[in-house]
């Protein structure tokens, strides 16, 4: 059960003038832990700030933090950054919460996140929720007009269409967390839609994942073990599986026509094992913007903390004296079916995104949960969208349907497998 806010208006730490209050969902991945590394390099954590850092665009205060179960990890988090409220989304959990952080309000249950950001008054979001369960709260932080650091692909593949008319009419800003969608951002300067009338196209690179260089029964048969072993990032399981399909780029090439208003003929995807060029903007005139740096999550997350302003960053520096080559190569469409799926994705529209998305999720927990091949996740994926109705988004409730329907498609197709798969 979700505890009712205080009595009177929203909760209201003590903010220094000057300072943005941050809600951070999902804070116990991957990207939320980086994120709140990146707030305690900016001087957010323990509740102190260093003294000589002026009030400014990097004075940050962490006022709630949400998670899906990651208690003993939250509770540590809430503790360091003296955050007045929590959300965790399993209700199993918060008793155990509650014992541990007295006098921090504590709110649980499937809608947590959401009374997290209505009650927190918050001026931003970073949304680091995996997964379709991050569109609720990416809508309500639209509507509450509030700065969003997004590294949830899914919610603008499943909801692009509800989400970015609420962000222009609530005056809410859209800054990409994505490494890829971050380097396009930054060499377009925020500009979208008309703003973009002078891009050819935009290039997502893509590291190629563990199955770059291996044959194509190789790939369709291999393990959980060989899908989690990726050559360059370090991620948690559903994205890693993800960047092995190069699904994950599949969902970015969709997250890019929203986030930039573009076409799908004017978005490419180019492999780039060293994965440090994170994309590039190409323009009319055939000059290319590219952004470089590490493959190091914290770089795009501070930008987006900080937009539009910088700050000392906390990830290491490039050293262009150990850096020989850059290589670059197609990507294989025939091995990486998903890649298409993408734009058939856009083209068709309405819940297209949703099923494509859900489908994709449920059949990377299969995979995970070993029961299905690892082939078997694209073409899971590329099944639902053909069997599934293709409706017109219209309101939230139209999208979790197409969402649930996906799930039940995947759920009855692996059912219909009984095997498990070694």
């Amino acid at each position: 059960m979700t505890a009712p806010p205080p009595s009177g208006t929203a909760d209201r730490a003590e903010t220094h003038p000057g300072t943005r209050r941050l809600v951070v969902l999902g804070s116990t991945g991957s990207i939320g832990v980086n994120t709140l590394r990146v707030v305690e390099h900016l001087g957010g954590a323990n509740g102190r700030w260093v003294q000589d850092r002026p009030p400014g665009p990097d004075r940050i205060q962490v006022v709630g933090l949400a998670a899906g179960r990651g208690a003993d990890l939250l509770i540590q988090q809430a503790r360091k950054f003296q955050v007045p409220a929590v959300a965790i989304a399993d209700e199993s959990q918060a008793p155990k919460v509650r014992r541990a952080l007295p006098g921090v309000r504590v709110l649980d249950g499937p809608d947590a996140a959401c009374s997290l950001l209505e009650q927190s008054a918050a001026t931003d979001l970073s949304a680091a929720i995996v997964g379709s369960a991050g569109l609720g709260p990416t809508i309500a932080a639209a509507r509450l007009g509030l700065r969003i650091g997004l590294a949830n692909k899914e919610t603008l593949v499943a909801a692009g269409a509800l989400i970015t008319p609420l962000v222009r009419q609530h005056g809410a800003t859209l800054i990409p967390v994505d490494s890829e969608h971050s380097a396009i951002f930054q060499c377009l300067h925020g500009q979208r839609g008309p703003e973009t009338r002078h891009v050819r196209r935009i290039v997502l690179t893509a590291s190629g994942g563990p199955f770059r260089t291996v044959d194509r029964e190789t790939m369709q048969n291999a393990t959980v073990e060989e899908a989690l072993r990726h050559p360059t990032w370090k991620m948690g399981p559903k994205i890693t599986i993800d960047s092995a399909t190069m699904m994950n780029k599949a969902l970015e090439i969709i997250e890019a026509h929203w986030l930039f208003g573009l076409p799908p003929e004017k978005i490419d995807v180019i492999i780039h094992p060293q994965s440090i060029v994170h994309s590039f903007v190409e323009f009319e005139d055939h000059s290319v913007l590219a952004q470089l740096g590490p493959p190091d999550m914290r770089t795009p997350i501070q930008y987006a903390l900080t937009y539009p302003h910088r700050s000392e960053g906390c990830s290491d520096a490039m050293d262009w004296t150990t850096l020989r080559q850059l290589e670059f190569e197609p990507p294989d469409h025939g091995r990486f079916r998903s890649l298409k799926l993408a734009y058939d994705v856009i083209r068709a529209g309405g819940t297209a995104g949703a099923v494509f998305n859900a489908a994709n999720e449920s059949a990377v927990a299969a995979f995970l949960a070993r029961r299905i091949t690892f082939g078997r996740i694209a073409e899971l994926a590329a099944e639902a969208l053909s069997a599934l109705d293709i409706r017109r988004v219209d309101s939230l409730d139209t999208v979790l349907e197409a969402d649930r329907e996906a799930r039940r498609f995947v759920h009855r197709a692996v059912g219909a497998q009984s095997h498990t798969v070694t």
